[in-house]
């Protein structure tokens, strides 16, 4: 059965972009850069990600004029992005530019995933919109050891405990790892 797992790092303050929308405060932490294996999405697994993730990855690791860099990073993963504009995708990347709420989009989401599990990478409003069209399982956090002043928020929306239960909490490298199943509306 196909789950919807928000997994994404986050400072301690809460922000998992700084102010400048930039995401090199996480890979400046020790283990940043190369994550532990068990963290990162199956090979199966359809990624969704905002716009602002997508352009990011693709200026900092010049993914459009290195493509075999993005096939280092997503393998042969299906990717959709949220975005309303045209946006350059590497040679050989598996990706589809959707727009609107999730929930118009939801229902090609799940059939291009099938039985893998969705990944929502990035942002934090995005993850969010799959938790207000009831579509969230999941919600993996990996705490850094940073702390932000501002930026994009992990998670841009109120939710009691009787919506979250703790299932993992351990430490990875310099990460502190934890893991909540959402409870359906």
């Amino acid at each position: 059965m196909t789950r919807f797992i928000y997994d994404t790092a986050t400072s301690l303050t809460g922000w998992i972009a700084d102010s400048d929308h930039s995401l090199q405060w996480l890979f400046d932490v020790p283990g940043g850069t190369e994550p532990d294996p068990e963290l990162l999405p199956p090979t199966d697994a359809l990624i969704v990600e905002g716009s602002s993730t997508y352009e990011w990855l693709l200026r900092e690791s010049d993914l459009v004029d290195h493509p075999e860099k993005w096939q280092e990073l997503f393998g042969t993963r299906r990717t959709f992005v949220f975005t309303t504009r045209n946006l350059p995708v590497p040679e050989g990347a598996n990706v589809t530019f959707v727009s609107g709420p999730v929930s118009a989009v939801l229902s090609e989401i799940r059939d291009a995933a099938g039985e893998s599990d969705v990944w929502i990478v990035g942002g934090g409003d995005l993850a969010a919109q799959f938790y207000d069209a009831d579509a969230l399982d999941e919600i993996a956090i990996s705490i850094a050891p940073v702390a932000l002043t501002g930026g994009a928020p992990l998670f841009p929306r109120r939710v009691e405990s009787d919506r979250l239960r703790l299932v993992e909490a351990r430490q990875v490298g310099q990460f502190a790892r934890l893991r909540f199943l959402v409870t359906p509306s």
